[in-house]
């Protein structure tokens, strides 16, 4: 079994179709989708990494609709899959909070369409097995050059032909699958953190 795995989605800072460095805005899809994902492969977190305190209230108004009341009894399975998010305001934050539930070992590694090289499946698999992972996902046009600097393991982009432009909801899948699939789920941080 492979161990803890937590994924963060960056709306800051991450690049915009211009290469210029912004935050981009939440999307109702990523907030429910993600954590639908996260779910069925044993994560044990979904950040949803915003310094923008209006998104934070936003992202509180949608999960609290299905944690509680009427979206919660109304779908069980969204209110179980929502109780994986943490907002937060920076990658640091998160790192941190993911260090302090699964472990100081824990290693973020950085995902995107824009770089050439990177860690391999099987070779992603081996750290997965040995340590608590934390995959960065950026949105817009991928991850801020900033989040590059701290030397921390990068996975192979996604290859399928010329065109590499996926949907980050899509991108997430694949690479889930990938790391996880085979192995059917990861280990849950123990409950009593969660």
């Amino acid at each position: 079994m492979l161990r803890p795995m937590a994924i963060a989605l960056v709306h800051h800072p991450v690049l915009d179709r211009r290469g210029d460095t912004v935050t981009s805005a939440l999307t109702t899809l990523d907030i429910h989708d993600l954590a639908r994902l996260a779910t069925t492969y044993g994560l044990s977190r979904y950040y949803l990494v915003t310094p923008v305190q209006e998104q934070h209230h936003l992202i509180d108004r949608i999960v609290s609709h299905w944690r509680q009341g009427f979206g919660a009894e109304y779908n069980q399975d969204r209110c179980q899959a929502l109780n994986l998010i943490e907002t937060v305001d920076s990658l640091d934050d998160a790192l941190a909070d993911w260090r302090q539930l699964a472990g100081a070992e824990a290693l973020p590694v950085l995902t995107g369409a824009r770089h050439q090289q990177g860690l391999g499946y099987r070779t992603a698999r081996g750290l997965a097995s040995q340590q608590p992972l934390l995959l960065v996902f950026g949105t817009g046009h991928g991850l801020a050059p900033k989040h590059y600097t701290h030397g921390w393991p990068e996975l192979a982009p996604l290859r399928a032909g010329g065109y590499n432009h996926l949907s980050v909801r899509t991108a997430a899948a694949i690479i889930l699958d990938r790391l996880v699939g085979e192995q059917g789920r990861c280990q849950p941080v123990a409950d009593s953190d969660v």
